[in-house]
């Protein structure tokens, strides 16, 4: 049995303000995970109070925006119970979620994994969180340091958009997957 993919969105950008990249970058994570068959997590987002529930929080979210096919994908996701939110974490991420996995540029060279590994522990049951920093200065030196394994998807240390990053991310696992 294969294990579970869930897409780590972590907000590195305003945490007290729910903002229009947050906003995009959520509508646009729904519509991945539901094309790759992932699961979608968000820590530190600041959410409105009266959006309590991931149904809630999905319709919110879908009903300002045209991307993901105007969130629709978000709120399928959300309505399958494939989506999640957390406060930021202090001293590790929800076990539940799987092995915590950063997708970075400059990858501890001690901490170095490839598409391939990854696409292998999931063939092998185990379940992967892929942690994205969302914001001009990614995830924090301490939150970066908490997963066992660092993934650099061009292999070479290119820094990659956020959404490019995404996109690359989660097709070149399917892909691997898929072989």
């Amino acid at each position: 049995m294969r294990g579970r993919i869930t897409i780590a969105l972590y907000n590195s950008y305003d945490p007290n303000k729910f903002r229009e990249p947050h906003r995009r970058v959520i509508a646009r994570t729904g519509g991945l995970a539901m094309a790759f068959g992932m699961n979608l997590a968000l820590f530190g987002f600041p959410i409105p109070e009266d959006a309590r529930t991931p149904a809630e929080i999905a319709e919110w979210v879908a009903g300002t925006t045209s991307i993901g096919g105007g969130g629709e994908y978000f709120v399928q996701l959300a309505e399958k119970g494939r989506f999640s939110t957390f406060p930021y974490p202090s001293k590790g991420f929800p076990p539940q979620l799987g092995e915590p996995i950063l997708t970075t540029s400059k990858p501890d060279e001690k901490k170095r994994t490839s598409a391939g590994e990854v696409a292998d522990m999931v063939k092998g049951g185990k379940s992967v969180m892929l942690i994205f920093g969302i914001g001009p200065h990614g995830v924090p030196k301490d939150i970066a340091a908490i997963p066992e394994y660092h993934m650099d998807v061009t292999g070479g240390g290119f820094s990659l958009e956020t959404c490019t990053a995404l996109g690359a991310v989660c097709g070149a696992i399917k892909s691997k997957l898929d072989q």
